[in-house]
């Protein structure tokens, strides 16, 4: 008589846990800080075509690490929530935790009830207004929330280059700064020093009204990066 194989639920969990960290891990890192100009968003991105950070609603952006297809999905999902809590309440009622609150769900109801987790790792930003502060979240592939302010990471490596920010960035850093920052952290994570191949960055722009999210091109990036002021 053959025995039926068992797993414990805590060792199927673990398993989950590593198998969506190992592909979590092999993504290159994104960096959201606080500038003086409203939340700057870096990541480290390999394609020009397929971006890591995007605009979700007003003053709300969303970046993803991980399987594309995955936090893809899910940057549309976000979308589409905003859009309806918009419509049937108000834009003001759109925000970072409403979301966070949303996507965690999601993610924990992935990693609970499904075989596979979801291989993800993303981030929140939404820039404040002078009645409320900002907020970044980082919400993790089994849907847990962690509430981050200054800087937040994501992606392969992301203790080291988290502490390698944490260490420099502090209130008040602007936003060439911020980037010159972000891409000295990249560089330095980088363990055979092969350089940065193409930064994608946008910011969450506190000048703006409406709409705030502002993606920068690549020439506007190494202009930004340039020595010159």
């Amino acid at each position: 008589m053959t025995m039926p194989f068992y797993v414990s639920p805590e060792q199927f969990l673990q398993d989950k846990a590593e198998y969506a960290k190992k592909g979590i891990s092999r993504g290159r890192s994104i960096a959201v800080l606080e500038v003086v100009e409203g939340i700057l968003l870096v990541a480290d991105n390999s394609s020009h075509a397929l971006h890591k950070i995007s605009e979700i609603y007003d003053r709300v952006a969303f970046a993803g690490v991980g399987k594309y297809s995955e936090f893809e999905n899910l940057r549309k999902a976000g979308i589409r929530y905003a859009d309806l809590k918009g419509f049937m309440y108000s834009r003001e009622d759109v925000t970072g935790r409403s979301l966070a609150n949303a996507y965690s769900e999601l993610l924990g109801n992935a990693f609970s009830q499904e075989m596979k987790p979801m291989e993800v790792e993303i981030l929140l930003a939404d820039l404040g207004t002078e009645d409320r502060p900002n907020e970044i979240y980082r919400i993790s592939f089994d849907g847990s929330i962690f509430d981050e302010s200054l800087v937040s990471v994501v992606g392969g490596r992301s203790d080291q280059l988290k502490t390698f920010l944490k260490e420099r960035v502090r209130p008040g850093v602007t936003l060439r700064e911020g980037l010159s920052l972000v891409r000295s952290g990249f560089l330095e994570q980088n363990e055979n020093g092969h350089p940065v191949m193409n930064i994608e960055a946008a910011i969450l722009e506190r000048s703006a009204s409406g709409r705030c999210f502002r993606r920068f091109s690549p020439e506007e990036v190494s202009r930004l990066l340039s020595t010159d002021p």
